[in-house]
This record gives C-alpha cells, structure tokens and sequence, in this order.
C-alpha cells in the first residue's frame, strides 16, 4: 500500500469523516477573488484576513516548501437550534468544546505517523485560524464544492463539517478536484438569508452576516439588524439549515465532545444574561463561544428585545 493510502486509513482511523490531497500550487484568481472580496470591505473588522491575504491566496507564502496539501474534514452535526433551545439560538459548532483543539490534536497525530515513515518529511498542521483558504483547498482535494452560501458543501455530510489541513514538502498521489457544481438551480441559502448577507452567488459580505455581528464584531450590533436575528445569538446557521443536501445527508456526530453542553441544553436565555463574570468563565470553559466574551454575549442578547 503506498503512502496516500497508508494517510487516509490511518485518518479514518483517527476518527476524520473525509480526506482528499491535492497538489500545492499558485493560482492567480485566489488572489484576484481575496483582494477583490477585501478591497470591497467584505471582511468587516477582521483585520488579520487582510495582513494575512498574501499567505492566504499563495500557498508557498505561507510554507515555501509545500508540495501536496491534505485536507481533512470532520463531521460536527448534533441537531438543530429548536431541538435544544426555546427561546434563542445557538449556532451548532459553538454546543460543545472548542473544536480547534481536538481537531489540531488529531492532525498532530497524523502528521506523527506520516514522519514515522520518513524522519526528513516536514509539514505543519492547520485549522481556521491559519492563513490559508480551507475551501477552496478541500475543494481541490475532492472533498466537495463551495455553495451559493460559501460553505464547503460534501455529499456525504452536507456543510457540517471542520476542516483542516496539512502541509507537506512532499509530493502524494493527488485526488481529482471536485468539478461539479451540485447547488443547480437552487437559492434556498440566498432566499433564507434575513439580512441579505450572500450578495450573489458565491459571495458572502460579512458585514451583513449575523454570525459576523455576534461572534467577531466588538462594536455595536448595527440598528439595521433590528427585527433581523431570528433568536441567534451566537452564530447563524440559517443557509445551512435550509440546504437541501444538509437535509439529506446530514449525520449525527459520533463525537462526544460535539454534544450540547448540559447547561446550554437545560437553561433559557436569562440564565446566560445573568451569569456574573466567574460563572461564565466557568461554563463556557473550553467553548467555542467564549470567544464573545461575557459582555458581547449580554449584548447580543439585548439586541434581541428591539
């Protein structure tokens, strides 16, 4: 069995729902599509996308040596906001712990074995919070196809994955880039969307999204937002709730650690409210959504009384 393979057993066996590899290269419309997304002030207040873009839209920026580029995605779907929730919402990612940390720790463990082979192959392991395009990157490597709504859509899962990648000096057998735009005809995502936040097809202005407002922006939540948030106060899933492929072919995750926490699930929303400083660091412990802190957590729930 040669390497590619022995890669892909052994991330299927480290829990990983898909990989794909594809070969590292420049492309020049990543570069055009960042620059124009950013130059249009899409990004809002994320500044590190724009101090970042260079590496972002050119893989050997980032890692000169890079060669192939596995990319790897993990099935974090456990149900839907109304199932748990009353009286909010609560995007399905931010439920259970951080996912940065089990994700990396995985893609350690692979990258581990794959040295085990050859002490001289180098790599480093990514997550969303590195400087490279995942989707697009996944695409390449045949997880799936980017939607109208910009999530990385894969037949198998639906958009309720995590993606992450390794970077290898090394070349692999390379999977056949995903070609087939499967969202046809349809515009649920665009339609569904409350705040007009997917401005065309394949095109998302962050500053309209209402995961941007409650989750990255630490201002005030524009008044435009008003009569907008439908209950969301961390994240939005609405483009991926109404995606026929998620509901289709979306799985329940295996992954314990992706289970609605035990408070979230058993309190309403004035027991978040009112959570003093020392309690919230304490439930939230671990969570993708102490990332908006106490005070923007408050906020967002304020907003929601307009």
């Amino acid at each position: 069995m040669n390497l590619s393979n022995l890669i892909k057993n052994k991330a299927y066996e480290l829990g990983f729902s898909k990989i794909g590899i594809a070969k590292a290269q420049f492309y020049e419309q990543d570069k055009i599509n960042l620059n124009n997304w950013i130059d249009n002030g899409y990004h809002g207040s994320m500044d590190w996308i724009e101090r970042r873009k260079d590496e972002k839209s050119d893989i050997f920026q980032y890692y000169p040596n890079a060669k192939s580029v596995i990319s790897l995605a993990l099935n974090y779907f456990t149900g839907y906001s109304k199932d748990y929730f009353s009286n909010h919402k609560i995007s399905n990612y931010a439920w259970g712990d951080d996912y940065h940390n089990l994700l990396k720790s995985k893609l350690f463990t692979l990258l581990d074995y794959i040295k085990s082979f050859d002490k001289s192959l180098n790599g480093i392991c990514c997550v969303d919070t590195s400087p490279i395009s995942e989707k697009v990157w996944a695409q390449r490597a045949g997880l799936g196809w980017i939607g109208k709504h910009t999530n990385l859509i894969t037949k198998d899962y639906g958009t309720w994955v995590f993606l992450g990648e390794i970077i290898t000096d090394f070349k692999l057998e390379y999977d056949k880039v995903f070609t087939t735009n499967l969202c046809g005809s349809c515009t649920a995502c665009v339609e569904a969307c409350p705040t007009d936040a997917i401005i065309g097809d394949y095109k998302l202005d962050a500053n309209k999204c209402i995961s941007y407002q409650t989750i990255e922006n630490r201002s005030e939540i524009p008044e435009e937002f008003i009569g907008k948030m439908d209950g969301w106060i961390y994240g939005c899933d609405i483009c991926q709730e109404v995606c026929p492929w998620n509901h289709r072919f979306s799985v329940i995750s295996n992954e314990a650690s992706f289970q609605p926490r035990d408070f979230l699930k058993n309190n309403d929303i004035n027991f978040l409210y009112d959570l003093n400083q020392e309690e919230f660091s304490k439930y939230f412990k671990d969570s993708p959504m102490k990332r908006t802190k106490r005070n923007g957590l408050k906020r967002n729930i304020d907003f929601l009384k307009y």
